[in-house]
């Protein structure tokens, strides 16, 4: 049975819901065991230099993101990628929204 989730996104210090399926269970902490950290990408689309943090959940590492985008991104960060283990979960642009 497929279902629908939500996630939450936080980009620019607001959160965005960001609808999804998945198979089975779940229930937004994350699995256990999983282990969720952040890439950094830089204008060029490079690998950037940022903190080398891991996080037990998803939840964990989207608050912290959203704690620290606007430092990262003074430091020349524009896209941040979120990956669970090897897999890579999302990215999301650090970059203001273009007018």
């Amino acid at each position: 049975m497929e279902r629908r989730v939500e996630r939450r996104a936080v980009r620019h210090g607001a959160d965005y819901a960001c609808g999804g399926s998945s198979q089975g269970d779940f229930s937004g902490e994350g699995r256990r065991g999983m282990a969720w950290s952040w890439r950094y990408e830089g204008a060029d689309g490079a690998a950037a230099e940022g903190p080398a943090e891991t996080f037990g959940s998803q939840a964990d590492a989207e608050s912290w993101i959203g704690q620290t985008w606007r430092e990262l991104a003074a430091s020349g960060v524009t896209t941040v990628t979120l990956v669970e283990d090897d897999r890579v979960d999302y990215r999301m642009s650090l970059q203001p929204p273009a007018e």
